[in-house]
């Protein structure tokens, strides 16, 4: 257990001491900035190897990761990325290689790029794929940018209109006025689903796209899916399938056989790559093979026994410098490749078991968003302890007390008191359990004795925080006391 009294580096301070001895320059000694633009109010702490070692080691494990603690964030699949696909991507043929160097001198990373292309094609059932995009939110509007490209190729620029439930990502909207496009809601229906005849309403010729998130952020597979495809593409409009997480569907069924006609997905959730702080990300858009020609450059393709870099004929452009996060994309690999089609689809169903355990061993503690059985996901409502004072986040606070992340919160938008839940399929029978054991006992806690749940956490370095007050004026330097 970490000292919550840990002292802060400075304060171990000590003038004179070093925690390492720098080797002798090599190069001729520069200048130091114009004096007047040292800050005076900032000095470096002078402390020994030791503290510094210490200091670090103990303030690293004050972050909650996947390696340390069960971590249910729902809609981030935050799943255990295994080691052998950090020590593959840090060979050095790949880690070691330049962007720059000439297709004939990296053809095995341009194999690996155009076989991971194939894979993700297979997997969802959409053959053109582009690996250039360096997250999912940049996947995303890269699949509207070849929707709109597409209807102005047929001499359809009238189609700006994006159709997205208020279930939805928030990024969906984002990225539909980013491409140009306007976006109009959808109802969902009490159960969850696309409201059928609020589509129909609204489905006219100016219709570029309808973006379907699929599992839902409900966690729900959309029963309705081959009907919602059809009125869409009856009407002339497309079809975008935000496949962000694909954790549910893994051999298990593809978007091309549902009607999709583009998507994305964000490697660093289903394909098991680094995830979070802020990066690297990955998020490679699919297309029908009738769209392949619209795909982000540069794409890899197979000629004779070579491969090399192409720009498709009706491009949409560059998205970014080179081939995108390549290191992530060898980490994708590697796992796709270990796994093989029938462990792909072993995760799905662990991954979709693991959320319906969870989600009926919860429902006579929390509510239901809906009666029938999730995906990967479950979305508990914390509305009946919101009546004796405790709220969703309050639920939060106290899980990481008992040793665990927290769900994700207040999402979706359209569901009270929201608990968005997502084991994976990396997490045991035991660890489930007592996650389970935490969130019965914290439903119970909340009619007993619900200031215990409002006052946490207390276990931790840092006790409950005025949020507001901490968004608004960080303390962001050491201030001597």
């Amino acid at each position: 257990m970490i000292n919550k009294e840990m002292p802060l580096l400075m304060d171990q301070s000590k003038k004179g001491r070093k925690a390492i001895k720098l080797p002798e320059l090599g190069v001729e000694k520069s200048e130091l900035p114009n004096s007047k633009f040292l800050r005076k109010d900032i000095s470096l702490p002078e402390v020994g190897q030791l503290d510094l070692i210490r200091y670090f080691t103990n303030l690293s494990s004050l972050n909650y990761s996947i390696d340390t603690n069960f971590y249910p964030l729902g809609s981030c699949t935050m799943k255990y990325n295994p080691k052998i696909n950090e020590q593959i991507a840090s060979m050095p043929g790949f880690a070691a290689s330049h962007p720059n160097q000439n297709d004939e001198k990296v053809q095995g990373n341009l194999r690996l790029m155009f076989e991971l292309q194939e894979e993700l094609g297979e997997i969802t059932g959409l053959p053109g794929v582009s690996l250039a995009p360096l997250a999912g939110a940049q996947g995303e509007y890269a699949g509207l940018l070849i929707a709109r490209e597409y209807h102005k190729k047929n001499n359809q620029n009238n189609r700006n209109i994006a159709l997205i439930p208020d279930s939805a990502h928030g990024t969906n909207p984002a990225s539909a006025s980013m491409a140009g496009l306007q976006a109009v809601t959808i109802k969902t229906t009490n159960e969850g689903d696309i409201d059928l005849d609020d589509l129909k309403d609204k489905v006219n010729e100016n219709v570029c796209v309808l973006m379907l998130t699929l599992p839902s952020t409900l966690g729900l597979f959309e029963p309705n899916i081959l009907e919602i495809t059809k009125v869409i593409h009856d009407n002339g409009g497309l079809v975008y399938a935000d496949g962000a997480n694909l954790n549910a569907l893994l051999g298990v069924t593809k978007f091309g056989d549902l009607g999709i006609d583009i998507c994305h997905s964000n490697l660093h959730k289903t394909f098991s790559t680094p995830h979070g702080g802020g990066g690297p990300g990955s998020g490679p858009v699919m297309v029908a093979k009738y769209l392949e020609s619209f795909l982000p450059y540069p794409h890899i393709k197979k000629e004779g026994n070579e491969y090399k870099q192409y720009k498709p004929e009706n491009t949409v452009g560059r998205l970014n410098g080179f081939y995108g996060s390549f290191g992530i994309l060898v980490r994708a690999y590697a796992y796709i490749r270990s796994l093989g089609k029938a462990g792909l689809k072993e995760i799905s169903e662990s991954a979709i078991i693991n959320a319906n355990y969870i989600q009926e061993k919860l429902k006579n503690d929390y509510k239901l968003t809906s009666s029938r059985y999730c995906m990967h996901e479950t979305v508990l409502s914390a509305s009946q302890q919101k009546e004796d004072g405790v709220k969703a986040i309050d639920i939060a606070k106290k899980l990481l007390d008992e040793g665990f992340h927290a769900p994700t919160m207040y999402f979706p938008l359209i569901v009270d008191e929201a608990l968005m839940i997502e084991p994976t399929e990396s997490e045991s029978k035991e660890t489930i359990d007592r996650f389970i054991d935490a969130m019965i006992m914290i439903s119970e806690l909340s009619k007993s004795n619900p200031k215990e749940i409002i006052d946490a956490p207390v276990n931790l370095p840092v006790e409950r925080l005025d949020e507001a007050q901490a968004a608004r004026n960080p303390v962001l330097i050491w201030a001597k006391k």
